[in-house]
């Protein structure tokens, strides 16, 4: 039996050594010499703070600022841990609505979102983006599109032109990566701190 059970051990024993230890301490090693940045989360300081990551989104909800993709994930409730209760952009707990295009509560819940767009003065098509939320809930941009509905309200609340903020979010525009995959996007934290770096 020995002889048998000898060579399955060793074998386990090399390659949990192999590709447990090495292999991920090789390219843990490779990714920070190549780049750091993206092997370190991404992260986004200001002022010698870190104050996110431009992977994941974060809530903003003043005038003054750029809004998000609404995000549908939650977390546990702090007055009874039985229960669950909205948390947008909890990264812990990154998940989407689950609601099918059949839904009653995400229809109503759309619906709610574009009559709210429709009282900030908004007219014309919605983009999706601005009233459905992504598979992660998580989403860190937006589109050009969205990001326009919203240059009048921030303008406003910033006693800005709105030409200035609208310049400000071209500036912050991605395009399509190599021209053809994926979308054009705006980056909202990145656009938000340009935002407050901005002359008043």
């Amino acid at each position: 039996m020995l002889i048998h059970l000898r060579p399955a051990i060793v074998m386990m024993a090399l390659f949990t050594l192999l590709l447990g230890i090495l292999y991920p301490l090789a390219v843990t090693g490779i990714a920070q010499v190549a780049l750091p940045g993206q092997a370190n989360g991404s992260l986004i300081t200001s002022n010698n703070m870190v104050i996110g990551s431009s992977l994941i989104g974060q809530n903003f909800t003043s005038d003054r600022y750029f809004q998000g993709r609404p995000s549908a994930t939650s977390g546990t409730d702090p007055n009874d841990p039985s229960k669950t209760v909205s948390q947008p952009y909890n990264a812990s707990n990154s998940t989407g609505s689950n609601l099918g295009p059949t839904s009653k509560a995400l229809a109503d819940r759309v619906a709610a979102s574009v009559e709210s767009l429709r009282k900030q003065g908004v007219t014309g098509a919605v983009p999706a983006d601005a009233v459905t939320t992504s598979a992660s809930g998580l989403d860190p941009d937006i589109s050009p599109a969205d990001a326009a509905l919203q240059i009048q309200r921030v303008a406003k609340a910033r006693n800005l032109p709105e030409a200035d903020v609208k310049a400000l979010v071209d500036n912050h525009t991605s395009g399509r990566l190599f021209g053809v995959i994926g979308e054009p996007r705006v980056n909202v934290l990145a656009l938000n701190l340009a935002l407050d770096a901005m002359k008043k």
